[in-house]
């Protein structure tokens, strides 16, 4: 996601200051991204800068920053722009484990059973976080929500389908020593709110 548009597009809303501002981004995003005040001070200069905010003459200290015109249109045309999946973000599970295969001093398998464990804890987070919402109304949020439980579950299964792949290239290449994670094996998450929900009892 974009911060630059999410914190204008907030901005449409009224005039805030900078910790304001941080705030509700944070709030609707259920802190999925939490920012620090240099970033929101330096987005908000970039913003002003190129004319897409600007400060309220109205307000008091601290300084609150509102949207322009041509901020409002950057924003409409954000919100039907459609997120460029063509060149994915790095991502640190990938990257970790693409190093990992390619080192054998490394135990791959004990690495993807440690991440696999600290996704479905994860998992188990959110969905707990869900369940015991006490702003149901909020759709935003609880659809928030939702994303990430599907993403952590979408991980588990890929790491699960990286684990077999790793053993199938071992017994391609010859036996291989095993691993308390090889033994250990458990079954792939069929359905992410079931797992979780077993898990929240």
């Amino acid at each position: 996601m974009s911060v630059r548009d999410g914190l204008l597009a907030i901005l449409t809303d009224r005039p805030m200051h900078a910790y304001e501002l941080r705030g509700e981004f944070e709030r609707r995003t259920t802190s999925a991204w939490p920012l620090n005040m240099g970033q929101v001070t330096v987005t908000l200069g970039s913003l002003v800068k190129a004319g897409l905010a600007e400060p309220d003459p109205d307000g008091d200290a601290p300084v609150r920053y509102r949207v322009t015109d041509t901020g409002r249109a950057q924003v409409r045309a954000w919100w039907l722009d459609p997120a460029d999946r063509a060149t994915p973000a790095r991502e640190e599970v990938s990257i970790k484990l693409a190093l990992a295969i390619g080192d054998p001093s490394v135990d791959v398998a004990t690495v993807i059973a440690s991440q696999r464990a600290a996704t479905v804890s994860a998992m188990h987070d959110l969905t707990r976080l869900k369940r015991d919402a006490t702003e149901p109304d909020d759709l935003g949020w609880r659809l928030t929500l939702d994303r990430m439980i599907f993403a952590a579950d979408a991980e588990v299964r890929w790491l699960d389908h990286v684990r077999e792949q790793v053993a199938r290239g071992r017994t391609r290449s010859g036996p291989a020593r095993t691993t308390a994670a090889d033994e250990q094996v458990t079954p792939a998450v069929t359905d992410p709110h079931a797992e979780t929900e077993r898990a929240a009892r």
